[in-house]
């Protein structure tokens, strides 16, 4: 019988997504673990794999197509098999309108799209004896909490946490845990008793307010006749991400900014020094973000600014302090703004980081990034000086304590020993969260980074 490709909710705030692209046609053979489709979740694209093999018998919703999370956006089955359910229909099949005792016969299908890649393979440290054991009874190693050295799982891990968990399909236990759900409270309609993907919608039907299951007299829709000249647009995933995060930022810091004057003369000198041997070395251009992100870092890592790169965490009521520095580099894209990470700064050597932020910002811009390469900040910058903006007041990353940015470097007439010179002066600005860090410690930190950037041979010491 055929089964459903689901939009997958892969995170607690996820409603919808939005289909990229489909990586197979209708009619096309699919195997268990072949990538069907890419979707953008918020601001991050996902591969979704298939989870079963057979034929992709139909394709109900298309590319471009924003859809809510659980809903039916196509079908794998036999060659020529009839798909008797809607398509396009919310995937909850009459028949398992509420779960069935164990022993009951049940439909035994199970959805064919695989859940968050995490768990999968070599991104969980685990013994090979817990692997096999994993394999073999079907436990996702993601879920598995490791006793071994830095969380290492063992197959005794693996054994435990299988005799404690109701059976669930790995689909089912991703949707029970971002519903809140508990496993141990449902009656599974699969084999033996497992909990399916249907027994986690019809718990979720089952807990809705009497009111909002009842039906309603369908209402209907008011044709709005819009003035000439004047279009409505949905906003897209990644646009209504942005907007949440900004509002949240925007509404939940008390920030000021701080404003310096940077004299570039030193740097756009050690620029024209290294772009010949960065380029040998790494086949790419040294940029001016690149050496801007440097000495961020390096000033970051004074034990002095240590609030600098700080988070606040469990309702601001702790301060968790870092003693490395991811650092996210906001990324302009024709419909919205990403900010990937390049991870582990502090420890890079300059033609370390020009690989490292190359390698993200050109994953951002093509739309290739995932989730871990957006994640994880400990302080972020933001340039707009290419398109000769003199200052501005950006808005932080949460959950950084702040974020720089950047403005254009401009001739400027400038007092240098008692003489009116012309010097390249580049405007800073520096947004920061009051409720961890004060107007003299920000400063503090600029005035070192200013130090820094006007002598900027430092960076290679």
């Amino acid at each position: 019988m055929a089964v459903e490709i689901i939009m997958p909710k892969l995170g607690v705030d996820m409603a919808e997504g939005e289909i990229i692209e489909w990586k197979k046609a209708e009619g096309d053979t699919v195997a268990e673990g072949d990538v069907l489709l890419e979707i953008m979740s918020d601001k991050t694209n996902m591969e979704i794999e298939a989870e079963d093999s057979g034929v992709l018998l139909k394709i109900t919703r298309q590319a471009g197509e924003t859809v809510p999370v659980t809903e039916t956006i196509g079908y794998i089955g036999e060659a020529g098999e009839e798909i008797t359910e809607a398509a396009g229909s919310t995937p909850a099949p009459t028949e398992e309108a509420s779960p069935a005792p164990a022993a009951a016969p049940a439909h035994t299908a199970t959805p064919a799209v695989a859940a968050a890649p995490q768990g999968k393979g070599g991104k969980v440290r685990a013994t090979p004896a817990a692997r096999k054991a994993a394999r073999e009874q079907g436990v996702d190693l993601g879920l598995v909490p490791g006793s071994g050295p830095r969380g290492r799982v063992h197959a005794a891990d693996v054994e435990n946490f299988k005799g404690a968990q109701p059976k669930a399909t790995p689909l089912a236990r991703k949707m029970a845990e971002a519903e809140g759900l508990d496993l141990a409270t449902l009656a599974g309609s699969g084999f033996a008793g497992k909990i399916k993907k249907s027994d986690i919608l019809a718990a979720l039907e089952a807990s809705k307010p009497a009111s909002a299951v009842e039906s309603a007299p369908a209402k209907e829709e008011k044709v709005v006749e819009l003035p000439e000249g004047v279009e409505h647009k949905p906003m897209s995933a990644m646009r209504k991400a942005i907007s949440k995060g900004m509002t949240n930022s925007y509404l939940t810091a008390p920030t000021f900014t701080l404003n310096y004057d940077i004299d570039m003369t030193e740097m756009i000198a050690l620029r024209k020094k290294l772009i010949d041997p960065i380029m040998a070395k790494t086949g790419l251009k040294v940029s001016f973000t690149d050496l801007i992100g440097m000495a961020v870092v390096k000033t970051l890592m004074k034990p002095e600014h240590e609030y600098m790169n700080a988070s606040l965490i469990n309702d601001a009521n702790d301060i968790e302090l870092h003693r490395f520095v991811n650092l996210g580099i906001a990324v302009g894209l024709d419909d919205g703004l990403v900010v990937p990470v390049v991870h582990g700064a502090d420890k890079m050597s300059l033609s370390d980081f020009v690989l490292a932020s190359k390698d993200v910002i050109k994953k951002a811009q093509s739309g290739k990034l995932k989730a871990a390469e957006m994640s994880g900040s400990t302080f972020s910058i933001t340039n707009l000086g290419m398109f000769g903006t003199k200052t501005f007041n950006p808005i932080i990353n949460q959950p950084n304590s702040a974020i720089l940015g950047v403005g254009a470097t401009i001739p400027t007439p400038t007092v240098v020993d008692g003489e009116i010179v012309a010097r390249p002066i580049m405007a800073m600005c520096l947004t920061i969260d009051h409720r961890l860090v004060d107007g003299m410690n920000g400063a503090k930190f600029m005035v070192d980074l200013k130090k820094l950037m006007e002598n900027p041979f430092e960076l290679l010491i």
